[in-house]
């Protein structure tokens, strides 16, 4: 098999240095892809530069192509484009994408953005979401139900180990709410960990209490082995965001099942990523009702936390290795038929 992932104009590279989440599913498909067997093409123009040595680039991206370099694309024969979700909307990409008689494979990672009727047919193009909600919220695009797996370029797991402190990894702004993990951190008189760059100034300035307390620590962007590091030395990596916030992609729970840390998860609905990622072996979800007042919610999950707490990490590392596994992950991507 033949398989092409695409890149897409970002602000990052892929796979990223830091923070991101399409670009670090993209990378999972590719390794996934190639250790499952397929030969692998990486297409566009911010594969990172020191994949070349071992991996084939093609960069440009499809809806740039013309003439002898469109000739080329057809005749390798592909038979799987994975890409952004974004991208089989877009007419001119759709275009070749069509002429290369191929299918094409993508994966929900955002919950505000509706695809034209008939983008995807759920066979020959393909969409996935990772939970019942995320699948409602698309059923007329006939989308799979599908964890997605997110990785980083140098990002391997060590064996688990039980850790100390409390970890909260994202991006840090209101739609997020880490000062809900904050606030069950205090609770419980354990240290936290929040790693990940400022996308919100207001709304930390608005927390400045909470975020400068002697129990928080503000790591910043991590990447690499050193955000692996983050989730494996934390005891409990506790999930948090905002009442009307949907997620879509949710690449932490993986990442904090595959480094052997339980999770402790704020859930507003049911249905949600946190419901679809985790069970009894690996974490606790904390259901609270969107009306309920951040200190409800900081007590609702410092239970999740204790709860989560008791879990053995070697257990939830090796369940999650299997659930958030890159080949498994391929395998059900190249699948045509359900």
């Amino acid at each position: 098999m033949l398989v092409g992932i695409c890149d897409f104009p970002a602000l990052y590279a892929f796979p990223p240095k830091g923070y991101a989440g399409i670009e670090r599913w993209l990378w999972a498909a590719a390794v996934g892809a190639r250790r499952s067997g397929a030969v692998v093409h990486l297409i566009g123009e911010q594969w990172r530069p020191e994949l070349a040595t071992d991996w084939p680039i093609q960069r440009a991206r499809l809806e740039d192509l013309s003439g002898p370099q469109l000739a080329r694309l057809r005749s390798a024969g592909y038979d799987l484009l994975i890409a952004w979700h974004e991208y089989p909307a877009r007419s001119a990409w759709r275009d070749v994408w069509r002429s290369l008689d191929c299918d094409v494979a993508a994966f929900q990672h955002g919950s505000n953005m509706q695809h034209p009727a008939g983008t995807f047919d759920g066979v020959g193009s393909r969409l996935y979401c990772y939970s019942p909600e995320m699948m409602a919220l698309y059923a007329d695009q006939h989308p799979r139900a599908e964890l997605a797996v997110h990785q980083g370029l140098n990002e391997e797991e060590p064996p688990a180990r039980d850790g100390q402190h409390l970890v909260w990894v994202g991006r840090v702004d209101a739609v997020k709410a880490p000062h809900l993990a904050v606030m069950a951190a205090e609770r419980l008189g354990l240290r936290i960990r929040i790693a990940g760059p400022v996308f919100d100034t207001a709304y930390l300035e608005r927390h400045r209490r909470l975020f400068s307390a002697a129990h928080v620590e503000l790591v910043g962007e991590v990447g690499g082995a050193a955000k692996t590091a983050e989730f494996h030395q934390g005891r409990v990596f506790v999930y948090t965001c905002a009442r009307d916030y949907v997620e879509a992609g949710a690449a932490v729970f993986g990442e904090a099942l595959r480094a052997g840390t339980p999770v402790a998860a704020l859930a507003w609905r049911p249905g949600t990523c946190a419901e679809a990622a985790l069970c009894a072996d690996t974490g606790r979800v904390a259901h609270v009702d969107p009306d309920a007042s951040d200190d409800q919610a900081a007590t609702a999950l410092t239970a999740a936390i204790e709860q989560a707490a008791t879990l053995r990490a070697a257990a939830v590392q090796e369940v999650g290795m299997m659930r958030f596994d890159p080949v498994r992950h391929f395998n059900v991507l190249a699948l045509r038929s359900t």
